[in-house]
């Protein structure tokens, strides 16, 4: 990972690795660039997104004990990202086929593989490619600001970076397709209300809460955050029973594993007895 932290402030996507209060855990943190553009993606900005968003699966992917714990996404300026830059946009037709040439191209492909949480800390304009980058993070905290809008089909394009199957499944098929084939601007408010956004933040920036968040999940077992997620994922491309069953599989083979060690369950009893931890109030 040293050769990301190695972009520069005038790169038109910024990366930089913060470590959590408990002094181990790591948020990494990466920032659409392009403030006079609002924050609009060419190739250039997919391109170094592709980059670090395949290093990023990587290491959450293959070494479980990295101190990685969450991926944060947004954009500096006044918006997060307002879509892709017309002058020089991503060639749609690479950014459309899952040919394996072409997939390298396409930043979604590899936030999909991203094991830890990704963050969307969204502010100001939300449009159309920068609202398909948006839905593919796992939370999305936005401010009064916020503003989602879907323009494909007010401008004669096609969706393919997944705008057309994920907001249906959040917010349901009817509030989707108003959204989408009346290209309407839907306020933070209502996203709340909607199931688009996890909360509105109003006293902070969406990046200080965004952080604020990477120190719970980092509270937790990094281990099974990873697990979790694999399994709110793989099973909810699938039907309910086969969804159930996906998560026993995935249950079985972790409780074997910790079984074995015999840790987790001496942690979990340590826990349970102990009469002066904090306590969540309801």
């Amino acid at each position: 990972m040293a050769a990301m932290n190695a972009l520069k402030d005038n790169e038109v996507v910024l990366y930089e690795r913060v470590t959590l209060s408990d002094g181990e855990s790591v948020a990494a943190i990466v920032t659409l660039n392009r403030p006079e553009s609002l924050n609009c993606f060419n190739e250039e900005v997919t391109s170094l997104l592709c980059k670090i968003f395949a290093e990023l699966a990587k290491e959450s992917r293959l070494d479980e004990s990295s101190p990685l714990v969450c991926v944060i996404l947004t954009g500096k300026g006044k918006a997060f990202c307002a879509g892709a830059d017309l002058s020089n946009p991503p060639n749609p037709i690479t950014q459309s086929t899952d040919l394996f040439y072409a997939v390298k191209r396409n930043p979604i492909h590899y936030m999909d593989q991203i094991m830890v949480p990704i963050i969307g800390a969204v502010h100001g304009y939300c449009i159309t490619g920068g609202f398909e980058l948006a839905l593919a993070c796992d939370i999305l905290i936005g401010s009064s600001s916020t503003k989602f809008k879907d323009t494909h089909c007010k401008f004669n394009l096609a969706p393919c970076w997944g705008l057309s199957q994920k907001l249906q499944r959040l917010i349901g098929a009817g509030r989707a397709k108003w959204i989408s084939l009346a290209a309407v601007t839907i306020p933070a408010e209502k996203a709340l209300h909607w199931g688009l956004l996890t909360e509105i933040v109003r006293d902070k920036s969406v990046l200080e809460r965004s952080i604020e968040m990477a120190e719970t999940i980092a509270n937790n077992s990094t281990t099974m955050v990873r697990r979790y997620k694999r399994v709110i994922v793989e099973g909810g491309k699938m039907d309910l029973h086969h969804g159930l069953q996906r998560e026993r599989e995935l249950g079985l083979a972790h409780y074997i594993e910790v079984v074995q060690d015999g840790n987790t369950f001496e942690a979990a009893k340590g826990f349970i007895k102990d009469d002066n931890r904090a306590r969540s109030r309801l």
